[in-house]
């Protein structure tokens, strides 16, 4: 009987119990259907950095699910209250927002709210870079409208209207009418092989100048008598307010310079940056050295500290004396003197320039920074010279607007692959120009040709303004339809507003492709995919980070061409920054920059790199942010072991990635 109790209660017992536990079941469900969600908002912020995220194989961390372009894409933005247009939620960065464009492929989704910005604006509170970003906005936008909807064409009936100048086949300036063109000669459609200019001119006398760039005085010291000319080839502007590249500066020094002998310099300028100067001091290029053409860089000429001229010329006579008939090289005086008159002529090669002075070849200098010859579209002779006259002849019969040429590199296999439905690692944005076509195309056939690239696991895309030119901007519709990896930024670019491009870099690597990293870098920089992502992973998951070559203490230069006014920059120094050809920011940075900058609550300043260096540091003072200093983001050319390579020609392009592909470790092209 006992026993029957003890039993009966047991049972009783164990019903209860299991009851508990269908009620914690239950309880379990509940919060799990509400964990769900916020586990798939939240994104990478579980995943370890180095232990899952190996590229020595082809694993990667498996992502969470996005909604598709098309799903996003035809939902109408919601009605928000009328005082705070731009309110949008500050929630995880991997989750989609309410608010979306119907073609991320194409158009930028960033907005600029043209009436609240008036309102504000009538009370003072805006810059006026600010104003000119909002001028640029309103005329870009619709010049994009207008392209969109088919009013900008070009019919082929008023192909010819078009065309700025006609393409003659030579061109002749007498001295007058050179100086009454403010000493440059107009090339409309460039150069091609073997086209040559001629010009006839007279150096100077030297006259003093105490410019410390000539040369540092002491007091006391007489003045520094100078005598020099610069003969350019230059470009078309790239975009307002950037110089002119200069694809060939030719610099003779008649008095010498620092050096105190006379002097031949020769460079390029591309992108408002000097390269390495090729310098002629009168000793010939040494035999083991590169020639271009089959011509050497540098001829000898008879310099006064050189012994070795004096004595061939004494063997020279000896032997006139003794009948020898053995051939002896002669020494040439510098090839310009003052009150001299001389005739130069420069002509286009296969491998460079050549130039000869009165029918001498004096030097040779290689093609630079991917210029072609089609760029040359002026020749510009100033300083201390007398022009009497200038002659070009075998010049191209073709505007290269309207050449076929860039219709042979639209093949399938460089279109870009399409945007991935779930969230990706790593967003690259890329800036470029309406016209750097060869630019793109060399990132197309390099770089973007990585794995992680071609199976979207890491997305790039090119980011680009509208251009002054109707033609250009109808290429690049052509051109952003075919390849589907531009992103059009509709406002009118300017040189001072590339930071525009930035924030729609941020915008889309949030909003569209919800990656964990974005990356800013220039259409001129080479990036290893997958030791970018290495480095990101370097600062633990789940912090804030700002990865790049980073500048401390930096001070704005007040005087001279790239002078900053105190009402641009009052502080004395520049936030910590890092170097623009290339830097990683982790996503909530992005997120947060874009809703700054759609309430007008961000300070736009011209400098790109340091404004977003100024961002940071405002994220930084809520949110410590982890900086991570690397100078294998290389700001200047290429190193050993680089992450990126700014400053790399098309040709030097297709180098590094081949001498990657064949390499396990990545070495740098020194050719341009």
């Amino acid at each position: 009987m006992k026993r029957g109790k003890f039993d009966s209660m047991l049972s009783r017992n164990r019903i209860r119990l299991l009851q508990i536990l269908m009620g914690l079941v239950f309880l379990y469900l509940l919060l799990m259907s509400f964990e769900i969600p916020l586990v798939y908002r939240t994104g990478y912020e579980s995943v370890p950095g180095d232990e899952t995220f190996g590229f020595t194989s082809d694993a990667l961390p498996r992502s969470f699910l996005l909604e598709s372009e098309e799903e996003m894409g035809d939902k109408d933005a919601p009605r928000r209250p009328s005082d705070d247009p731009f309110k949008i939620s500050y929630g995880a960065p991997h989750r989609t927002p309410e608010r979306r464009m119907r073609e991320f492929s194409k158009v930028s989704g960033l907005v600029f709210d043209e009436a609240t910005f008036d309102r504000n604006a009538s009370k003072g509170e805006f810059s006026e870079l600010q104003k000119a970003a909002k001028h640029a906005w309103v005329v870009g936008k619709k010049l994009w409208e207008d392209l969109e909807s088919g009013k900008i064409e070009l019919k082929p009936e008023t192909k010819i209207e078009n065309q700025s100048e006609p393409c003659p086949h030579s061109i002749t300036l007498s001295g007058s009418e050179f100086e009454t063109q403010n000493r440059i000669m107009v090339l409309p459609c460039g150069l091609t092989l073997w086209s040559h200019i001629t010009v006839v001119g007279t150096p100077r006398w030297a006259h003093s100048e105490q410019d410390p760039k000539i040369s540092i005085l002491r007091e006391g010291d007489d003045p520094v008598m100078v005598s020099q000319f610069m003969m350019e080839l230059q470009g078309l502007k790239t975009v307002d307010g950037e110089d002119p590249p200069r694809i060939l500066h030719f610099n003779p020094r008649l008095k010498g310079d620092w050096s105190g002998k006379p002097v031949i310099e020769q460079n390029t300028c591309y992108r408002m940056q000097w390269s390495t100067a090729l310098r002629c001091e009168g000793w010939k290029s040494r035999a083991d050295e590169e020639t271009v053409d089959g011509q050497v860089k540098c001829e000898k000429w008879i310099r006064d500290d050189d012994s070795r001229s004096e004595e061939s010329k004494v063997i020279w006579w000896l032997n006139r004396l003794i009948g020898r008939t053995k051939k002896v090289a002669i020494d040439w005086p510098f090839p310009f003197a003052e009150g001299r008159l001389f005739v130069l002529t420069v002509s286009a090669g296969l491998e460079g320039y050549h130039i000869n002075v009165d029918g001498r070849h004096i030097t040779s200098f290689p093609y630079r920074t991917g210029f072609v010859l089609e760029d040359a579209t002026g020749l510009s002779v100033n300083g201390d010279i007398d022009v009497h006259s200038i002659f070009a002849a075998s010049l191209p019969t073709a505007h290269p607007s309207f050449a076929p040429k860039k219709h042979m590199e639209m093949l399938a296999q460089w279109k870009a692959p399409p945007l991935p439905e779930k969230n990706v690692e790593l967003f690259i944005g890329i800036l470029s120009a309406g016209n750097h076509f060869a630019e793109r195309m060399a990132v197309r056939k390099s770089w973007m040709q990585h794995k992680l690239i071609r199976s979207s696991l890491v997305v790039a895309r090119f980011f680009v303004a509208m251009h002054g030119r109707k033609e250009v901007n109808i290429e690049l519709k052509k051109e952003a339809e075919y390849f589907g990896d531009i992103v059009m930024v509709p406002y009118m670019d300017n040189y001072d507003l590339v930071v525009l491009k930035t924030i729609a870099i941020c915008e889309y690597g949030v909003r569209t492709v919800a990656a964990k990293y974005i990356m800013k870098c220039d259409d001129d920089t080479f990036v290893r995919v997958d030791a970018v992502i290495d480095e990101a992973h370097k600062v633990r998951a789940g912090r804030s980070l700002y990865v790049g070559n980073m500048n401390y203490h930096h001070k704005p230069l007040r005087h001279g061409k790239w002078a900053v006014t105190y009402e641009e920059w009052p502080e004395e120094d520049y936030p910590a920054y890092a170097n623009g050809p290339g830097y990683i920011l982790s996503s909530d940075i992005a997120e947060y920059i874009v809703s700054e900058f759609e309430k007008h609550k961000l300070r736009l300043f011209k400098m790109e790199d340091v404004s977003m260096g100024m961002w940071v540091e405002q994220f930084n003072s809520s949110k410590p942010v982890e900086f991570l200093h690397s100078l294998r983001f290389c700001q200047f050319g290429c190193i050993e072991d680089y992450l990126t390579a700014h400053y790399q020609s098309p040709r030097q392009m297709m180098c590094l990635w081949e001498k990657l592909m064949q390499q396990t470790k990545p070495q740098c092209c020194n050719m341009r």
